[in-house]
C-alpha cells in the first residue's frame, strides 16, 4: 500500500535524512526520501547528525536537501513528519496533501521529534534513538 515514504522535517540536513536512511535500510524494497518545509537546499546532511548516525552503525550516503512542495508530496504515498505543527504548516499550505500525512512518532504515542540543530551531542544522540524507535514502529507498520 505504501510503497513510496517522504520523511519531512524543517531543514532537511538533520533529522529526516536520518530518518530516510533508517527506513530505506530496514525496508529496502521501499523507495524512500526527504524534503524540508524551510529546507536548506542543496546542503548535505548536517555533519553533527551524521557523525551520530555513524557511530550507531548508519551508513548515511552524501544528501542534498530539497523543498518540500504539493508537487513534491503528490510522488509519494505517506508523507512522515517530524512534529504536529509541520502537519500544521503541510495543512495550512499543502491541504491536498495532509490526508497522508503522519507523525514519525505516531506509534510511539504520537510524539513529536524535537530539532537537534546546533544543540550538543547529548541532544543528538536522544534524538537519534527518538527517530530510530519511531522509524522501527514505522517498519513493523509497513512490512
Amino acid at each position: 500500500m505504501f510503497e513510496k515514504i517522504l520523511v519531512v522535517c524543517i531543514g532537511n540536513i538533520c533529522r529526516s535524512p536520518t530518518a530516510e536512511f533508517l527506513l530505506q535500510r530496514e525496508l529496502p524494497n521501499k523507495h524512500v526520501a526527504s524534503a524540508g518545509l524551510y529546507a536548506m537546499v542543496e546542503h548535505d546532511m548536517d555533519a553533527q547528525a551524521r557523525k551520530i548516525a555513524e557511530q550507531h552503525g548508519l551508513i548515511c550516503p552524501p544528501h542534498k536537501a530539497r523543498q518540500f512542495s504539493a508537487e513534491l508530496a503528490r510522488e509519494f504515498d505517506l508523507v512522515l513528519v517530524m512534529e504536529k505543527r509541520h502537519r500544521d504548516d503541510i495543512a495550512k499550505r499543502f491541504p491536498e496533501v495532509l490526508a497522508k500525512t503522519m507523525l514519525l512518532g505516531q506509534w510511539e504515542g504520537g510524539r513529536d521529534i524535537p530539532d537537534p540543530y546546533k544543540k550538543s551531542d547529548e541532544v543528538f544522540q536522544q534524538i537519534y534513538k527518538l527517530i530510530h524507535a519511531a522509524s522501527s514502529s514505522w517498519v513493523k507498520k509497513l512490512s
